[in-house]
């Protein structure tokens, strides 16, 4: 900073300078008026006038070096603002930003680049995309439009985007590989023990081609589909994923994934757990050899009619793998918190297994109240004569429900007469609070449980993809472009799972990415930032983490820089281990 001292005929003023750079031309602002010639002789109480404002011109660059200042706003009313300045910025971004560069993906794409030998910025395509998928979510056209809210946004074209995802589509599985290498350097993985299971994607269409296919929608929508198979660690990170045509079997598309990562990521010893719709005999088959093992779902229903005898069976239950023995008619069925079993091994299909059955009375509970208010609305459809119709799904309460065609006496009925299937009801009834899992392992009962109860996340995961990432419906029409649509949402995913690792605390994915959608801020020209987000602990929480300083009533300009430079770091920084 510096003094500059503007003369008239009547007055000589004294201001403190500061020399800046705006869009790569260099300019200056006033720091501070420090007064007429006369307001300067009295302040400096004796001193040389113009020694003394020098001094202050230091005085001020040091308090501006040490970061710990009175800044001072000058505004005006009749100043327009810039055309087409941008209001308000997001700064949430440079969260993602920091894993992504931890996971060296700006490295992999400048490789890419170098390889295939492209004009254009392909790591400023990937990583807009991803934090948009994350904070904006919607098509890619929209996608690139929202990037332009980050602090941060990359000056490329829309058709380099479309030119990238055939580049990323080429390289899909050497990105998946170089995901998950890297990712071992900055969180704890476990690939001992893998979660698999298969969902679907609707496409606004109405003709099949390709990969876009009529399938079982999980929507039950009746458009064309792609099928994501989808593999996360134990410890609910992404791992790798693949796509299938809508109309295959997703019991079928296991293995081909499993061989894969099996050879691209070194794997060798692990457990692949799975619901009962993949738990085919080739699967199974495939996985008790070497050093692999399975854990699937098994459906009490679907028994031989002894084994389900058996597992219905009140007597020789153990309760959380004591030797004392309880009867399932004498037990406290209030309590929240015992979970008894029973297990023995089996000869299915020539395979010898391990079967395990649970009791919850907690999970009875559970089950009762959700087929009491299915009961309910099946009694509403009866009250209102709904239509007759065939249940399309487990849980739907059409099942309970059935048309008399015949008299009490046996004849043709002239009326049409619905009533709840009371048989149907009792049924289900019987099996309230039971669960089954078949395994090949011979780890004690509570470890292959505890295995099997983490499934939830690849379903939560599913969920996030679909509800907060918006993957769906695809408007993409190019297979290629598709592949690294699902690509994208996969690497994200990723992102904003080693986020919630770093977080270490329980909140819902809602709450977290609105809460980075939400950290924007109102750019000063020349000063700094001024934070228009509700500072909360969870705000704190993040920034102390990351290291990041976003929360002060004005964030200048080398604090911001150096928030710039940690978020291109590929080293944790110590306060990241909180």
């Amino acid at each position: 900073m510096h003094i500059k001292i503007t003369r008239s005929k009547n007055s000589t003023i004294f201001y403190i300078i500061e020399s800046y750079r705006h869009n790569g031309k260099s300019t200056s602002r006033i720091v501070e008026k420090l007064g007429s010639l006369e307001e300067v002789i009295l302040k400096a109480q004796g001193q040389d006038p113009y020694v003394w404002a020098n001094q202050q011109a230091v005085l001020r660059t040091q308090q501006e070096h040490q970061a710990k200042r009175e800044i001072q706003i000058n505004l005006s009313n009749h100043r327009l603002i810039e055309e087409g300045a941008c209001p308000r910025v997001n700064a949430g971004y440079l969260f993602l930003k920091k894993i992504y560069h931890e996971l060296r993906l700006d490295e992999l794409c400048q490789s890419l680049s170098e390889t295939s030998k492209l004009e254009y910025d392909l790591n400023a395509i990937l990583s807009s995309l991803l934090y948009a998928r994350i904070l904006y979510p919607s098509s890619k056209r929209s996608s690139f439009e929202a990037s332009q809210k980050f602090m941060e946004h990359n000056y490329v074209d829309l058709h380099q985007v479309y030119r990238a995802l055939d580049v990323l589509a080429k390289h899909n599985a050497t990105i998946q590989a170089h995901l998950y290498q890297h990712s071992q350097a900055i969180v704890e993985r476990n690939a001992q023990v893998l979660y698999y299971d298969c969902t679907n994607f609707f496409f606004e269409i109405e003709e099949a081609e390709g990969l876009k296919q009529y399938g079982k929608s999980k929507e039950h929508r009746p458009n064309p589909i792609v099928q994501m198979g989808l593999f996360l660690d134990g410890n609910g990170i992404p791992l790798a994923f693949d796509l299938t045509p809508g109309n295959t079997n997703e019991q079928k598309t296991l293995l081909p994934l499993e061989k894969r990562i099996m050879r691209d990521f070194a794997l060798s010893k692990l457990v692949v757990c799975t619901d009962a719709g993949l738990s085919s005999k080739t699967n199974r088959s495939f996985n008790s050899f070497a050093n692999r093992a399975y854990v699937t779902v098994q459906s009490l229903k679907k028994l031989k009619q002894h084994l389900r005898d058996w597992a219905l069976d009140p007597q020789a239950w153990h309760l959380n793998g004591s030797s004392t023995v309880f009867n399932l008619n004498e037990i406290d069925l209030e309590d929240n918190t015992a979970v008894y079993t029973k297990e023995r091994w089996i000869h299915e299909n020539g395979l010898e297994e391990r079967l395990i059955i649970s009791f919850s009375p907690k999970y009875k509970r559970y089950q009762e109240t959700i087929r009491g208010r299915q009961i309910e609305r099946a009694c509403h459809q009866i009250e209102v004569k709904a239509p007759a119709r065939s249940a399309k799904n487990p849980n739907d309460p059409a099942r309970f429900i059935q048309e008399l065609k015949t008299t009490p006496s046996g004849e043709v009925a002239q009326q049409r007469h619905l009533s709840l299937d009371l048989d149907k009801i009792d049924n289900e009834r019987q099996y309230d609070g039971f669960y089954g899992v078949v395994t090949n392992l011979e780890d004690d009962v509570q470890t292959i449980l505890r295995i099997n109860q983490r499934r939830w996340e690849i379903e939560e995961s599913f969920r996030i993809m679909k509800s907060e990432f918006k993957a769906r419906p695809v408007y993409l029409q190019n297979e290629k472009r598709i592949e690294a649509h699902f690509l994208t949402c996969f690497m994200a995913l990723t992102l904003f799972r080693i986020l919630e690792k770093r977080l270490n605390e329980t909140i819902s994915a809602e709450t977290l990415i609105q809460t980075l959608r939400e950290m924007d801020l109102h750019p000063i020209r020349a000063q700094g930032y001024i934070p228009l987000f509700k500072r909360t602990a969870l705000t704190d929480k993040l920034q102390k983490i990351f290291g990041y300083q976003l929360s002060t009533e004005i964030v200048d300009m080398d604090t911001m820089k150096k928030n710039k430079r940690i978020s291109k770091q590929k080293k944790l920084l110590q306060s990241e281990h909180i």
